[in-house]
């Protein structure tokens, strides 16, 4: 007597879910070698890194219709579909973080404890040239308003210290950043104003953001203002203001060392 051999349906969803899940993960690590990269174009690593992402929605995508047909149809591939879905969810995590701070934070690119009279970017060529060959626009009203209301914790820090020491522990701060210091100017001459212009690197990608900082000598001390602005895309999710908190609490941290 012959025996029926009746084949379980095998999901083609599955297995294209975790290659395509791997292929996302190959291409966002490349991009982000580019992206921190110096030499490589910025632009082109980022449009790498999209597709890199857009690489592990489809994955995604993928891995859910099949867990749809294992579930109707009792068809294989649970364990290659659970697989690819793992795989694209550790690649989208971060991108879904940042998406998630966009929607929350308003779309500002600069942001400054002076919203009226923020620091200015220097026009030497040095900082041309470090800063890309771009100069940051300054804000609208409607940006002030809008940092006004995200940010009133954004202000400038006062220390009761003369403005070379002042000076001194504004230089170390950005050290211990890591920062990249473009131009630094004591405070005195005509102008009476220190200044300190970096470039700043988030930790993860690498992208540079430009900061200038104003000391300005005041009888009861001297007052510090920190600018800083996102060089690529139309909002910063949050980071500009998270330099300059990091930065002003380096330096409040280390004003009281010395006291």
């Amino acid at each position: 007597m012959r025996r029926l051999i009746v084949e379980e349906p095998v999901t083609r969803a599955a297995p294209w879910a975790l290659r395509l899940a791997w292929l996302s993960l190959a291409v966002v690590g490349l991009s982000l070698l580019l992206v921190r990269d110096p030499r490589a174009e910025t632009g082109a690593a980022l449009a790498a890194l999209g597709s890199g992402v857009g690489l592990a929605a489809l994955a995604v995508l993928l891995a859910l219709a099949a867990f749809v047909r294992i579930w109707r149809e009792g068809a294989r591939g649970l364990g290659v579909a659970a697989g690819g879905l793992l795989l694209a969810a550790v690649v989208l995590a971060y991108p879904a973080y940042m998406a998630v701070r966009g929607v929350m934070l308003p779309p500002l690119t600069d942001v400054s404890t002076d919203v009226e009279t923020p620091p200015a970017f220097s026009r030497s060529r040095a900082a041309w040239q470090a800063r890309g060959w771009r100069l940051p626009r300054d804000s609208g009203p409607a940006a002030r308003a809008l940092q006004r209301e995200a940010y009133p914790q954004i202000a400038p820090l006062t220390l009761d210290l003369g403005p070379d020491e002042a000076f001194a522990l504004a230089m170390k701060a950005a050290q211990n950043r890591k920062w990249q210091v473009v131009e630094s100017y004591k405070p005195g001459g005509r102008a009476g104003n220190g200044r300190i212009e970096a470039v700043v690197r988030s930790r993860l990608l690498g992208l540079p953001y430009d900061v200038a900082v104003r000391l300005h000598p005041r009888a009861d001390g001297t007052r510090i203002d920190v600018r800083s602005a996102t060089r690529f895309g139309d909002r910063d999710y949050g980071q500009n203001a998270d330099h300059i908190r990091a930065y002003l609490d380096e330096i409040g941290n280390l004003a009281l060392a010395v006291k």
